[in-house]
């Protein structure tokens, strides 16, 4: 695990140099002459490969710090959101708070018109775990609610994918939350 730190250091430092390197390069550069136009397009030349060696660490990166063995990704959706209107989320894995998120009015409607948001992106050991939802909102007269679901899964050396669908229930004119684990 000492590697995969020093790893994870060292590529955190590699991205700062190249953050600076890439605002030192993104500076206008005045040509007068035929050599300096050539300077700043050879400059353009080397901000280009500095912005494309960053996207490159960011991979790496993400691929060290959450390799697919041990991955875990939690997303939320909304139905139509008329009986539950979210105002935040909480999530727990195994009785441990992982993540947590207030949501404005945009992020609300967005969610509402079909937007899927990635709410946790983290590592699991192998083995069975419990996830725990708890959705908080206003129902459809503003009285504020809360959804809880609860959802058993084994962790295996694939990727595991979950979305927590708020739905709306006609029947019972309340929302409900689905829980739907993706297979890759």
């Amino acid at each position: 695990m000492t590697t995969v730190r020093k790893c994870c250091a060292f590529l955190t430092r590699l991205f700062a140099i190249t953050a600076v390197l890439a605002s030192f390069f993104a500076m206008p550069v005045h040509a007068e002459d035929a050599n300096k136009g050539a300077l700043a397009s050879e400059l353009e030349d080397i901000k280009s490969q500095v912005l494309k060696l960053n996207r490159d660490l960011f991979i790496l990166e993400e691929d060290l710090l959450f390799p697919a063995s041990t991955q875990i990704a939690v997303f939320v959706s909304v139905d139509v959101g008329r009986f539950l209107k979210l105002d935040s989320v909480e999530l727990k894995i195994d009785d441990n708070n992982v993540s947590g998120f207030l949501y404005t009015e945009r992020q609300r409607k967005a969610l509402e018109q079909g937007g899927i948001q990635r709410i946790y992106l983290g590592n699991l050991k192998m083995g069975p775990h419990l996830l725990t939802a708890i959705f908080t909102g206003n129902d459809a007269e503003g009285r504020t609610v809360q959804r809880a679901i609860s959802h058993n899964f084994d962790k295996t050396d694939e990727t595991v994918m979950i979305e927590l669908k708020v739905e709306d229930s006609e029947s019972s004119y309340r929302a409900d939350i689905k829980v739907e684990q993706w297979a890759l």
